[in-house]
């Protein structure tokens, strides 16, 4: 009788584990090789425009080609369209005419940061600042006495563009945004989180050496601006067609006696990105054509002609289907679509934020999330049945540890991604990326674990949806 319970109890029950427990030495071996490759990604793109580089420089060494409007294509040709170089989309043909559909990915690789403000340089008390524009959601008080780099472009007014990477190098100077100390924060210490630090403090300190006669104005500004002409050809009118980026210092960095985890800048949605780069790069055989999408500004809705919303997506897939005589619109119907973006992972440390028999854990792999949005489902895709059925039997069928998630409790917040975007075109879309432990924080972990595991999902939805 007991055997005949326990045979009943491995038939019906559902289990999900710790994928550690199903890990061979061999696919262990190829997950640290996948995230040392992951870790270099990060390090070299801290912003979504190093993204775009660094993803072009890695594709072409693969023999992916720049697209160009009519371009002739064959089965197995690699191609990508560089959007603005702040997005990008890459493809490899497949055997399938393209009104079988495609099988996409979208990623971004926009991340919460601080922007500069148009007139941002300025002094006071004999010292220089750049005055910033927060970007995305972030929790402000996280930003203050820490170092800081800045990355970006900066169009000069004969209209050359020049590249400005400050902070990453060994001996370059950081930046930081001061905090006031506790000695002086009793008004400070009674407001609550959101308001202690608001955002109009977020200054970045630049410099305090003053040049020029001391009875001059504005000599440290002067000093800041001497160095930026002398390195770039910067003059102060030229900020204004600035776009600079201040991001958190420093490269991802193994975590834990066991280095189990990875910390770093920009996980959200880097993480995923990387993973669908790479499950593109190493998937065979596709009889659907395989797309795959770095996309920027979802941190701010997904707006802009670098974002998901934007017409880019149509121009290209519409060009790919003009080249087979095939109707975008036929396409688009028959397409599957993995939104690849991440999702909170279960924190013990603040239980009361979560629910935790639906929301995601670390090293139980890949976390599928049928609908996010807020409130009672508003701003979500909802994947059908259907489609979360497909993905499951993808998973299984290819050894994929997975799990399903939400995002915390109901009414406690929420979250979004590009997936309704996708959906809103008529295709079939669900979420699926990596859970994170401190979402947003200027420096996020994640497992290695679900890391390998998401670029495996990514890959088998190329060759297997």
């Amino acid at each position: 009788m007991a055997e005949k319970k326990n045979n009943l109890k491995e038939k019906l029950l559902y289990k999900p584990g710790n994928g550690y427990d199903k890990l061979t030495p061999a696919e262990e071996k190829k997950m640290i090789a996948y995230c040392e490759d992951y870790k270099k990604f990060l390090d070299n793109g801290k912003t979504e425009r190093l993204c775009v580089k660094y993803c072009i420089k890695l594709a072409e060494e693969r023999g992916f080609r720049e697209y160009k409007a009519g371009m002739k294509l064959k089965t197995g040709d690699k191609v990508y369209f560089n959007n603005r170089g702040k997005a990008i989309m890459l493809a490899v043909i497949g055997k399938e005419k393209l009104d079988h559909g495609i099988n996409l990915t979208a990623a971004h690789t926009d991340a919460p940061r601080l922007d500069l403000k148009p007139m941002p340089l300025y002094e006071e008390a004999e010292l220089a600042y750049f005055k910033t524009h927060h970007y995305g959601g972030i929790r402000k008080y996280q930003w203050v006495s820490r170092p800081l780099e800045i990355y970006g472009v900066v169009v000069l007014k004969d209209g050359k563009t020049v590249e400005v990477n400050v902070g990453g190098d060994e001996g370059d100077p950081q930046f930081i945004i001061e905090d006031l100390l506790p000695h002086l924060r009793k008004a400070t210490d009674e407001k609550t989180l959101d308001k202690a630090v608001p955002s109009e403090v977020l200054n970045v300190l630049l410099g305090s050496r003053p040049i020029g006669d001391k009875d001059d104005k504005d000599r440290v500004k002067l000093g800041i601006l001497k160095i930026l002409n002398e390195k770039y050809g910067i003059v102060e009118e030229d900020l204004i067609s600035a776009e600079l980026e201040v991001v958190p210092a420093g490269k991802a960095r193994d975590i834990g006696f066991d280095r189990s985890l990875i910390a770093a800048y920009g996980h959200d949605d880097r993480v995923c990105a990387y993973a669908e780069l790479a499950g593109l790069f190493d998937a065979k055989n596709l009889k659907k054509t395989g797309v795959c999408i770095f996309a920027d500004k979802e941190e701010i809705g997904s707006v802009g002609v670098s974002g998901m919303l934007s017409q880019a997506f149509e121009w290209f897939i519409g060009d790919l289907c003009k080249g087979q005589k095939v109707d975008i619109r036929d396409c688009f119907k028959n397409s599957f679509c993995v939104s690849a973006d991440v999702t909170a992972a279960y924190d013990p440390n603040y239980a009361e934020a979560f629910e935790v028999r639906n929301d995601s854990k670390i090293n139980h792999g890949v976390s599928f999330c049928k609908y996010t949005g807020h409130g009672g489902k508003s701003g979500a895709s909802d994947a059908s049945a259907e489609v979360v059925g497909k993905l499951r039997k993808l998973m299984n069928d290819a050894g994929v540890v997975w799990q399903m998630t939400q995002m915390g409790k109901n009414d406690n917040g929420g979250g979004g991604t590009v997936a309704l975007y996708l959906a809103n075109r008529n295709i079939d879309t669900i979420d699926a990326g990596v859970p994170v432990l401190s979402m947003h924080a200027p420096y996020e972990t994640v497992a290695k674990f679900d890391c390998y595991m998401t670029y495996k999902c990514m890959k088998t939805v190329f060759e297997k949806a």
